[in-house]
């Protein structure tokens, strides 16, 4: 107190002690008139009552914040592929360590530092035998994570900081400067105030230490969430960039078809009606056991015009589908897998280039070994690929209308309260596929392909396919910006000679 009043000379303190009297005398006499009337014990417990309910209303509010604040967080993108979650959570762990004692929003480098953290945390994901991982982003990866994050923020500030499109960063300079000023002369009033009322200025110092209080738990609260939030999005985009995610060139990574997307367009006699990447359905399964049968099922809602397919298939044939309710697709009929037609290497790049596989298996036939190793063998190559997110897999239970006994045939049947042996027979028979292809028995489907006995393809498998259409979408994301990164860097280099 007395380096402040060094600083006021005496017709400065004049002037302010004859500008606070009025208020001064105002507050004595109240007190004085309270006391008179012996209203004053009212009048502190009102203050008390009043003080406690605004503490108690400004503690819930501080309590919502935090529920909002908790809400509007960056979370993980649904796209990423499963290598992606582990980095997260990574990121998730950094983010709840991160408090402003330790990281003060004043401190440039500081928050460097913590920027670079997140990066690092990342890149270690990413390359755990790297040295120093961070050196292997390139230079304009690294500006495009800092373009990507400053745009976030850009937008965070305008639409939620009131006002902010009119502050200048004078005037927050100069705010910044009135500051000082502006507490002296504050602790001056409160010095007065305790001279003349020391009951009233008591109970007003309470009352600011505990909405002090409150505004310094908010101003926390506000300081942690923005740490934590820059934290995760520089992890987010981090990820983005390490999970071939981050194409340095602009445009929709889906809005044109692929090389081999463009290819089977042409083959299908589609490619003047391409408006961008459709989604690849590939139909797997033994030979005859009503691959193409079900393609042909499918076509009966085909917005296009579609030839009869052929009873036998040597070669990947693509088709362009398009019915209500799904994304345009083009659907593959396949050779049998266990020709000499589809073999490990045609398989393994048939499998890696769809987006949603359809197996047919016959249920009349009990042997699945070789079913079953071909499709763990299709397994194998896609968790190898951390990079990707492996496509969805329904099963179609084909030639139902051949168990026994095989002259019943009145559908539809109730497989959940089966009626009857032939009802009892296709659950048995779903249950069966189900297992032996290590598949959920949700996502195996019994179908009849038969002509004139065309049963639950355009219900159950049809409401199976689309369930399954938001997961085929994510995974052809991912296959176009692998596709579009490698075309971007023989671009790039083009340009750059």
């Amino acid at each position: 107190m007395k380096a402040l009043f060094e600083h006021l000379d005496r017709w400065r303190l004049l002037a302010l002690l004859l500008w606070a009297l009025p208020v001064a005398a105002l507050l004595l006499l109240g007190t004085l008139w309270l006391w008179q009337s012996q209203a004053l014990l009212y009048w502190v417990l009102a203050m008390a009552l009043c003080g406690g309910a605004g503490y108690g209303l400004q503690a819930w509010l501080i309590r919502r914040d935090r529920k909002l604040l908790a809400a509007a967080a960056t979370g993980p993108d649904s796209s990423w592929p499963p290598q992606a979650e582990g980095a997260w959570a990574a990121v998730e762990a950094l983010a709840g360590q991160t408090e402003p004692e330790a990281w003060p929003l004043n401190d440039g480098g500081r928050l460097w530092l913590l920027g670079r953290n997140a990066l690092d945390t990342v890149a270690r994901h990413y390359h755990p035998q790297v040295e120093r991982p961070l050196l292997e982003l390139t230079v304009p990866h690294t500006l495009l994570i800092i373009e990507r994050a400053s745009r976030d923020l850009r937008q965070d500030i305008t639409e939620h900081l009131p006002f902010s499109h009119r502050l200048t960063i004078g005037d927050l300079l100069r705010v910044w400067r009135w500051k000082d000023s502006t507490e002296r002369f504050v602790n001056v009033y409160r010095a007065g105030r305790l001279a003349i009322s020391p009951l009233e200025a008591l109970v007003s110092e309470l009352g600011g230490l505990v909405r002090g209080r409150a505004y310094r738990d908010v101003g926390v609260e506000i300081q942690r969430w923005l740490l934590r939030e820059y934290v995760r999005k520089v992890g987010y985009y981090a990820i983005d960039l390490y999970s071939g995610r981050l194409p340095l060139t602009e445009g929709e990574p889906t809005a044109a078809p692929t090389p081999d997307s463009r290819r089977a367009l042409e083959q299908a006699g589609e490619a003047a009606a391409a408006t961008g990447e459709p989604l690849r359905i590939v139909v797997l399964g033994r030979a005859n056991a009503g691959k193409s049968s079900l393609i042909n099922a499918l076509f009966g809602r085909l917005t296009a015009v579609a030839d009869v397919l052929p009873d036998t298939t040597a070669a990947l044939t693509p088709y362009r589908l398009e019915r209500e309710g799904l994304t345009a697709a083009l659907i593959f009929d396949t050779p049998g897998c266990d020709t000499e037609w589809l073999d490990d290497k045609t398989l393994r790049k048939t499998v890696l280039d769809a987006d949603l596989l359809l197996w047919v298996c016959a249920a009349p036939r009990p042997d699945r070994r070789l079913e079953r190793e071909r499709l763990d063998a299709a397994r194998a190559w896609l968790a190898a690929r951390p990079d990707r997110r492996p496509p969805p897999l329904v099963v179609a239970v084909s030639h139902i209308d051949q168990l026994r006994p095989p002259r019943e045939w009145q559908p539809p049947y109730d497989l959940v309260n089966p009626q009857g042996p032939k009802a009892e027979n296709i659950r048995a028979a779903v249950a069966a596929v189900a297992s032996d292809l290590a598949t959920p028995v949700a996502s195996v489907i019994p179908v009849c392909l038969a002509e004139g006995r065309a049963y639950n393809v355009d219900d159950a498998l049809w409401a199976a396919i689309l369930a399954q259409q938001d997961e085929a979408g994510r995974v052809r994301l991912l296959r176009c910006l692998e596709a579009r990164k490698r075309l971007e860097n023989w671009t790039l280099l083009g340009r750059q000679l």
